[in-house]
């Protein structure tokens, strides 16, 4: 399965936090979608899937049409992590106000004030993922999700990466026969003129 960043948001856009929040996707955010189906015909995928907020919604459904593909799959457990008290929030003010919560070499998110931490993130996103992969046995799943995900993921399964992740980028997973992930080669779906990866949850 691909596991995929939405598109660019408005909050994106404003380099405001969202966690939990359900801004829409911006105008570029759209155009990022439909630039993405171009580029992943080539995969024959099967099924799309989505966490539930908004953002990550509408980018798999013009992702769904314009590859040929029904309806649209959702999953609650596969939304971005609460961020907490950084909601809605700029990057630079979270930075300013609460240092303590970012490596100071990495700059990698490590805690988030009545939020979710990476393993809570982990123990959520994960097993979605792999009730997918039994569900539709055999079948290439496209799924749309959201950058503190991916990057948990990629964590948690000893791939390093930076501290973020482009709109329309992310990584192939498999899931094994004891339902255990594995990450695979990373895929950015988008023409270099559109990428944009801000800073934010």
């Amino acid at each position: 399965m691909l596991v995929l960043r939405h598109g660019q948001s408005t909050w994106n856009a404003e380099r405001r936090w969202q966690g939990w929040s359900d801004p829409p996707l911006s105008a570029l955010g759209e155009k990022q979608s439909s630039d993405a189906a171009r580029n992943l015909r080539d995969f024959d995928f099967e099924v799309v899937c989505s966490s539930d907020l908004e953002r990550a919604v509408r980018t798999a459904r013009v992702l769904a049409g314009k590859l040929g593909i029904g309806e649209v799959e959702v999953d609650a457990d596969l939304r971005e992590r609460n961020v907490g008290v950084f909601t809605g929030k700029s990057a630079e003010e979270i930075r300013a106000r609460w240092p303590e919560c970012f490596d100071p070499v990495t700059g990698r998110l490590l805690s988030v004030p009545e939020g979710e931490d990476d393993e809570m993130l982990f123990r959520r996103a994960a097993p979605a993922l792999s009730a997918l992969a039994r569900r539709y046995p055999g079948q290439e799943l496209l799924v749309i999700s959201h950058g503190g995900v991916i990057r948990t993921l990629e964590r948690h399964l000893g791939v390093e990466t930076g501290p973020t992740t482009a709109n329309l980028s992310g990584r192939w997973f498999e899931v094994d026969g004891d339902g255990r992930l594995q990450a695979g080669d990373q895929v950015v779906a988008l023409d270099m003129p559109l990428l944009t990866a801000p800073p934010t949850q």
